[in-house]
């Protein structure tokens, strides 16, 4: 093979893959590149590519082992890098991992002539834990090596599941000619010919499923096998038995041919150690085990021993420890026993590295796809969680850009679902040539910031979850100083003017709430036959007059706003500096219009029953929530008319409190605060239940696995993330906490979005108590129950304070009360045990050939709710802070500002269910882009931030920060406080005093 020129392989990083140019990787700190080259000699290596390309790659003798890793890495854009390694044949004819410490020259004695293999060298438990298609891919490159090879032993049924699966992704959809010429012109798996036609019948079933949906069915299935991941080597115990040793995320694996006959968990194992050719393994003593101390197996030579016992070293590393090992100090005189030690990120960093870093969403080119895409669509995710066709997405810093751009709408569906960034779905983006590249930024840069790139709908047409989208580009929002001079002195600065004004902007919102019920959600679902009578009459028969009743109220508050700032002349005198006598008026015209609100959960119940007695409904509301325009749960609208009436006593708690009892405006807001006091005292009782309800109908959405969440007696505490101890270590889990039971759940990996209930522990009997020292592991507590015990880790130790305490106060509760009488867990559950809570997985048909069942036809779903953003952001919320964040929703102006950029944008902002939802102007119907703001801080600005303007604070969550600008004191306190009370934990003592103002 020619040499190519070092410039050309240079510069044609990441051609391999189809992909534009070389972003960084993950074995590099963010935003780095590979490492200089260091001085020296240069030598071509040829590298073997997962898809059997060749590649070449110039580079020192000198050059360590991972500058030429790095380099490869590079090259494909992979950033999750660190599952992989380069292996090449020694001297021995053995097969060894290149060490990245040791340099190229002490390692390959004839670089010229040696190939080197890009492998997989780490297999992690679940492939969920791979958060990038490119590396899923990858891993699915190496699953069909290892079943050509025979290296991946399995039954008859599951090789052929797995072969459908890859055939799917590389030919599409079955049609039978050509599925059996294919098979028949390439092998797959050892002795394919008998199997072509349980192939071909799995093939047929697999209609629709994109590249990476097959990758992630090839997975799955791969996962759950007994030799997935295995690489024998030989040994022979005492006795002189042939055994085979190999090394697992779990532990240490002894094979007999291909059966495992024993395993050693890394929580059991004290020491691995080998002399000369033999391997010694030193157990943790433990007193109802019969198994000695030490164990020794004979391999075939020293360098057998070694070699193994490094792949022990670096698989305990990289699955087990939190951090990079630190290399040992260099003995003063002599050294003993070996030096070698893991080099890289663990797996924890790995996934925190990946959810933390922002790289730009690269396609990559499937080298033995045949599937044209013209008809379908492409899943090309970068820092995706899930192989789900509906799923689309681009850089996560390029929402809300201002610029100077004409608009136009947008065919493209974003969702950014895992960090600090902005939540993205379809809307708007720019259209003007100034984004070609004509313009000097190759990627249309606007502001500092990268704009938006075209992509697709979903092949269903729908839109995902999360909420709306795209660029907000409309010159006219950039305010000047000048203009904010002007305002000043235009507009009045009493502090009642400003608290009136906070009443105009959430009336506005609230007005466009109710709409989303009268004219959105009737349109969807209300003029359906499947939607019974009596539904569209108690929903429309509530939510129409009072439609009508804020409208009217709306215009009356804009009118009296206009008249106080002085911007009307249909008033020759009077003082219409107040909003008493308007409030005053119009509550006591609301009082009717109240009386039915204390049956809101009648509508929610009903909604409920009927969506389970019709599954068209269920799908007509299931896609109504996907909308634009329903931007956050269903059930929260139907709720909106109980928080607006603690919205208005909040509004004139804060007037009655600001104005002396002279003032004019006093005794009309006071007695309009009394009689909204009073109403609220009325519905009080109830709207604790309907929250209750509202939250366990949201929570049942996002779970697998329970039948009967919804029943009566139970109650909502706290949901959040967790670390569950296993012998596999610690594994991300999320956990749910009622009055009588907790539940804990991984994040599926399916088009749903949802979690999966892998186990309960009833709360009556349970103990909890803190075991950090017991594990070595921080913010530790043990869960004691009657049947269970479960060790898992907080974040942080105000997250476990936070558990603990509420954990505690459950408990008692569940002492004096009975709770519910029904067993919370279907019977299915039982037979899908998490893998975790067993020692050996089965391998059966039934579990092969599961994914078609539940996976045929994938549901969309939300995937922005507030359990995926406490999964993402490693963090939890309680019923409490569910409670106080409804109470506290503001709406408003406010200039927005990124960290890099110049400009102030104006944007119409609502804060509302943990978020903040963005919009050109109040006039929207549905939200452009959201903030979650779970995990982030408020801030006010420091002077090293050259932030030289008045009421402006700061939103930032590890690298991204906001900066956002309000026109008064006012405004910029009710901003800090709304925001806070989303982002500081709730006080328990304080939510158990009952739905008090939180003002």
């Amino acid at each position: 093979m020619a040499e190519p020129d070092p410039d050309t392989i240079s510069s044609g990083a990441g051609q391999r893959l189809g992909a534009p140019e070389t972003l960084g990787i993950s074995t590099l700190d963010p935003g780095h590149r590979p490492p200089a080259m260091p001085p020296g000699r240069h030598v071509t290596i040829r590298v073997r590519m997962l898809d059997d390309t060749e590649e070449l790659f110039d580079i020192s003798q000198k050059a360590s082992g991972k500058v030429l890793f790095d380099l490869v890495c590079s090259h494909m854009n992979l950033i999750e890098g660190d599952y992989f390694g380069l292996e090449f044949q020694n001297q021995q004819k053995m097969m060894v991992w290149l060490d990245h410490i040791k340099p190229i020259i002490k390692q390959l004695r004839r670089p010229k002539h040696t190939i080197l293999r890009f492998s997989v060298k780490f297999f992690p438990p679940d492939h969920a834990q791979l958060l990038e298609e490119l590396t899923r891919y990858l891993f699915a490159l190496q699953i069909k090596q290892d079943l050509y090879c025979g290296r991946l032993t399995c039954n008859d049924t599951s090789a052929a599941l797995m072969v459908s699966y890859i055939i799917q992704s590389e030919i599409g959809d079955f049609e039978e000619s050509q599925c059996r010429s294919h098979l028949l012109n390439n092998n797959y798996i050892p002795d394919q010919m008998p199997l072509i036609d349980k192939i071909m019948e799995f093939h047929s079933k697999n209609i629709g499923q994109t590249p990476a949906e097959s990758d992630y069915h090839l997975l799955e299935v791969a996962r759950r096998l007994e030799m997935y991941g295995i690489r024998l080597h030989p040994a022979k115990d005492r006795e002189g038995t042939k055994l085979s040793l190999t090394v697992a995320h779990t532990g240490v694996l002894v094979f007999q041919g291909h059966t495992k006959i024993n395993a050693f968990n890394w929580s059991k194992v004290r020491k691995l150690s080998f002399k000369r050719k033999r391997f010694l393994i030193k157990l943790r003593p433990d007193l109802n085990s019969s198994c000695q101390d030490t164990l020794e197996f004979l391999m075939p030579s020293r360098d057998c021993c070694k070699v193994f016992w490094k792949i022990c070293v670096e698989y305990h590393a990289f699955f087990r420890l939190f951090e990079e090992p630190k290399p040992k100090p260099k003995p003063v005189l002599f050294s003993r026993g070996s030096s070698f030690r893991f080099s890289g990120r663990t797996q924890k960093q790995v996934i925190e590295y990946v959810r933390e870093s922002e790289f730009k969403k690269i396609p990559f080119e499937r080298k033995h796809s045949r599937v044209q895409y013209s008809s379908r669509v492409q899943h090309n995710s970068r820092l995706s969680p899930l192989p789900s066709p509906s799923h689309r997405e681009v850089p996560t810093d390029v929402s809300l850009l201002s610029g100077q751009f004409s608009c136009l709408t947008l065919p493209c569906i974003v969702v950014s679902s895992h960090y600090g960034h902005l939540w993205l779905r379809a809307g708007v983006v720019s259209n003007s040539p100034h984004l070609s590249a004509s313009s000097g930024h190759s990627h249309g840069m606007v502001n500092g910031q990268k704009s938006l790139e075209l992509c697709s709908h979903s092949p269903d047409g729908r839109l995902p979850s999360p909420l709306t989208s795209p660029l907000l580009n409309d010159a006219c929002s950039v305010r000047t100083d000048d203009e904010d001079e002007v305002r000043r002195k235009r507009f009045p600065t009493d502090r009642a003017y400003f608290i009136a004004k906070e009443l105009l902007t959430t009336e506005r919102t609230y007005v466009k709430d109710l709409e989303v019920v009268t004219v959105s959600f009737q349109s969807a679902v209300g003029q359906d036959e499947a939607t019974p009578d009596s539904l569209k009459d108690a929903i429309f028969s509530t939510f129409e007059p009072l439609h009508k009743f804020h409208t009217g109220f709306l215009r009356e508050v804009e009118q009296r706003l206009a008249l106080w700032e002085g911007r009307s002349n249909a008033h020759i005198k009077g003082d219409y500096q107040r909003i008493g006598d308007v409030l005053l008026k119009n509550l006591q015209g609301l009082k009717p219009l109240t009386a039915n609100l204390s049956k809101q959960s009648e509508i929610l119940l009903e909604l409920e029953k009927a969506c389970k007695a019709s599954r068209r409904l269920e799908g007509l509301c299931r896609d109504f929530e996907l909308q634009k325009v329903c931007y956050i749960p269903l059930n929260v609208f139907i709720l909106r008319p109980l928080h607006r009436l603690i919205h208005y006593k909040q509004i004139l708690e804060r007037l009655c409190k600001h104005y002396p009892a002279t003032h004019v405006d006093f005794r009309d807001c006071r007695a309009a605060l009394a009689d909204v006091s009073e109403v609220v005292d009325q519905l009080q009782g109830s709207l604790i239940k309907m929250e209750n309800l509202q939250k366990l109908l949201e929570l049942k959405k996002d779970l697998i696995g329970v039948d009967n969440l919804v029943v009566p007696g139970r109650e909502f505490i706290r949901l959040g993330c967790l670390s569950k101890l296993s012998g596999k270590g610690l594994q991300q889990r999320m956990f749910f906490l009622f009055n009588d039971v907790i539940l804990y759940t991984s994040r599926g990996m399916t088009a749903t979005n949802q979690f999966k209930v892998h186990g309960q522990l009833p709360l009556h009997g349970m103990t909890i108590r803190e075991s950090e020292d017991e594990w070595g592991v921080p913010h530790a507590f043990t869960l004691v129950g009657q049947q269970q015990s479960v060790v898992v880790a907080a974040s942080s130790l105000v997250e476990m304070e936070k558990w603990m305490e509420d954990v505690k106060m459950a408990i008692e509760m569940a002492k004096t009360s009975n709770g519910p009488s029904s067993e919370l867990l279907t019977s299915s559950l039982t037979d899908n045990k998490c893998p975790e809570d067993s020692s050996v997985e089965a391998e059966s048909e039934d579990d092969m050939t599961a994914p078609h069942a539940s996976l045929e036809k994938p549901t969309p779903h939300r995937g922005n709710t507030m359990v995926h953003v406490c999964w993402h952001r490693n963090t939890s919320v309680s019923m409490v802070d569910f409670s106080i964040a409804v109470e506290n929703q503001l709406s408003g102006n406010l200039l927005r500002k990124f960290k890099n950029s110049n400009g102030w944008q104006k944007l119409w902002v609502v804060f509302t269910n943990f978020s903040l939802f963005f919009y050109k102007s109040h006039q929207d119907d549905y939200p452009l882009a959201s903030l979650p703001l779970l995990g982030y801080s408020v801030t006010v600005p420091s002077e090293s931030e050259n932030i030289h303007k008045d009421y402006v604070f700061k939103l930032h969550f590890k690298s991204h920060v906001y900066y956002f600008r309000s026109e008064s004191e006012y405004t910029f306190e009710r901003w800090m406080e709304v925001i806070r009370s989303a982002t500081v934990p709730s006080s328990r003592a304080r939510g158990l005093n009952g739905k008090e103002t939180h003002a």
